[in-house]
C-alpha cells in the first residue's frame, strides 16, 4: 500500500483534474443508488452530465445534518445485507444519525487512517497506544485500529481514562505514540508527578491528538498545547475528522494544518450565502466524499468554520491544508454585543491549572438572549478564584459570564460521560 500517495505531491492542475474525474464517478453512483440524491437531482432538474468541473458543484444544493436525520435511510446506497459496521454520530434534532459501512468502506477507512498516521510520522513497526474507545458505535476508535494495522504498526488498545493503567502499559509495551484527547495528557502528567513516575524518560515521542484544538489560527501553540509541552517535551499532532467524512486531515512534521487527501474527499469553504470564500477567509467546510459505498455525501455542510491554506508545504505535499476550527456555525454565541465561539472560552479555561474540570453552558434567557454559565470545579478558595476567572474573561473576551462552582464528583460525571469519547466541555441548551 502506498503510504505517501503521489497525487498529494502532484501539481494543483493535476489534483483538480483527478478530483473532477472522481466527481463524475460519484454522481453516476448517486443517481443509480441513492434515493435521497435521486430525488434531489429530480426536484432541482439537475443533469449530472452537466456537472463537469469542481466549480459546477455550485449548481447542486448543499446537504445538512438535518437532511440526513430526517431521511436517514434514504442516504443508504447498499442493501442492509452489505453493511458490516454501524456507526452513529450526534444529530441536530435529538436522535443520533446512523452511518453504515460496507466492507469496501472499512478498507477505505483503514487506508485513510494509514496515510494520515504516516503523514504525522508513524511508521511500520512503531508501537501505538490508543487511549480511545473502540466500542459504543464510535467510528474513530475502529478507524484508528484498522489504519494502524494496515500500515504495519503495533496497537495497544487501552481505552480512555485511568492514568495508572496507561502508565503501566507505557512502561510495559514502550509505545512511541499515543492517540488521545490532549487534555487527558495533563491528567497523566499530574498522576505521574504525584506518584513519582519518571514520565519524562518514557518511550513516548509524540501524541496524535483528537477532539480538542492545539493551535491558534497562525499555527502557534494554544494554551492547552503550551501547558502540556511545558511539563512534557513530546510532539503533539493535530487531526480533524468526522463520522460523516470518513476522512481525516492530519498534520505532518511541520505542523501547519491538516493535509487534504484529494483521493478521498472534495472540499469547499463557503460563506453565509453558500458562495466560495476568498482565499485567506474563513467559512463553513463543505465536503463531498469520494470512494464511499454505503453512505456517500455530496456537498455536505459540516457546520465547522475553518480557514484553508493553499501554499505548498515544506513536506512536499501540494494539497490544501485546514487550519484550526474557529468554531461551529450553530455554536456561535452573541453575548452582550460580542460574537464568541466555544474554542475561545476553552483557551481561557485552560489558562487555569487549578481547574479540576469545567463545562460551558449556553442557554437562552427569558428575553431570548444568549446567556453563558461557566461551571467549574476547583480546590482553590472559591470567592477569590471566581473573581480571578471573571476578570480573565473580561480581559481576554470583554465579557463577564456567570460562574458556578461545583464539587468535582458532581461536575465530572457530566464532563467525563462514559458515552462520549471526549470531555463534554460545552453544552448548548438554546432552542
Amino acid at each position: 500500500m502506498e503510504l505517501y500517495p503521489t497525487i498529494e505531491k502532484s501539481d494543483l492542475k493535476s489534483i483538480k483534474t483527478f478530483q473532477e474525474s472522481k466527481l463524475k464517478e460519484l454522481l453516476v453512483y448517486l443517481k443509480s443508488n441513492s434515493p435521497f440524491y435521486q430525488k434531489l437531482f429530480n426536484d432541482n432538474k439537475i443533469d449530472i452530465n452537466e456537472i463537469k468541473t469542481l466549480e459546477d458543484l455550485a449548481r447542486i444544493p448543499t446537504t445538512s445534518k438535518n437532511d440526513i436525520q430526517a431521511n436517514n435511510q434514504d442516504f443508504f446506497c447498499v442493501p442492509q445485507t452489505e453493511i458490516v459496521d454501524y456507526s452513529t454520530t450526534s444529530g441536530t434534532l435529538g436522535d443520533p444519525v446512523t452511518f453504515g459501512l460496507s466492507d469496501n468502506d472499512l478498507e477505505r477507512l483503514a487506508y485513510n487512517e494509514a496515510i494520515s498516521f504516516a503523514c504525522a510520522g508513524i511508521q511500520k513497526g512503531d508501537v501505538v497506544q490508543m487511549i480511545t474507545t473502540i466500542d459504543k458505535r464510535f467510528m474513530a476508535g475502529l478507524a484508528y485500529f484498522l489504519g494502524l494495522r494496515k500500515m504495519g504498526a503495533s496497537v495497544v488498545r487501552m481505552g480512555p481514562g485511568i492514568p495508572e493503567l496507561q502508565w503501566d502499559s507505557i512502561f510495559r509495551y514502550k509505545p512511541k505514540y499515543l492517540i488521545t484527547v490532549p487534555s487527558f495528557l495533563l491528567k497523566m502528567i499530574d498522576y505521574a508527578e504525584k506518584h513519582g513516575i519518571d514520565y519524562k524518560n518514557s518511550s513516548i515521542y509524540g501524541a496524535i491528538c483528537i477532539g480538542e484544538g492545539l493551535k491558534n489560527q497562525d499555527f502557534t501553540d494554544n494554551i492547552l498545547s503550551q501547558k502540556i509541552k511545558e511539563r512534557w517535551d513530546i510532539q503533539l499532532f493535530s487531526t480533524y475528522a468526522s463520522t460523516e467524512m470518513s476522512t481525516a486531515f492530519t498534520e505532518c512534521e511541520f505542523q501547519v494544518g491538516g493535509h487534504h487527501h484529494p483521493e478521498l474527499i472534495i472540499t469547499e469553504i463557503l460563506d453565509e450565502n453558500e458562495n466560495p470564500v476568498e482565499e485567506g477567509e474563513s467559512g463553513e467546510l463543505t465536503i463531498t466524499t469520494l470512494g464511499v459505498e454505503a453512505v456517500p455525501l455530496l456537498r455536505f455542510k459540516t457546520g465547522d468554520l475553518v480557514k484553508a491554506h493553499y501554499e505548498p508545504c515544506k513536506c512536499g505535499r501540494n494539497t490544501m491544508r485546514l487550519g484550526p476550527v474557529l468554531g461551529r456555525k450553530q455554536q456561535m454565541i452573541k453575548y452582550k454585543g460580542t460574537t464568541l465561539y466555544p474554542p475561545a472560552m476553552n483557551d481561557i479555561m485552560n489558562d487555569f491549572r487549578n481547574v479540576s474540570c469545567y463545562q460551558i453552558v449556553i442557554k437562552s434567557n427569558e428575553i431570548g438572549l444568549d446567556e453563558i454559565i461557566i461551571k467549574i470545579s476547583t480546590e482553590d478558595e472559591i470567592e477569590n478564584f471566581v473573581d480571578e476567572v471573571r476578570d480573565h474573561f473580561r480581559a481576554k473576551l470583554r465579557v463577564s459570564p456567570k460562574i458556578e462552582v461545583l464539587d468535582f464528583e458532581v461536575l465530572s460525571k457530566n464532563v467525563f460521560n462514559p458515552n462520549s469519547r471526549k470531555p463534554i466541555n460545552f453544552i448548548d441548551l438554546r432552542n
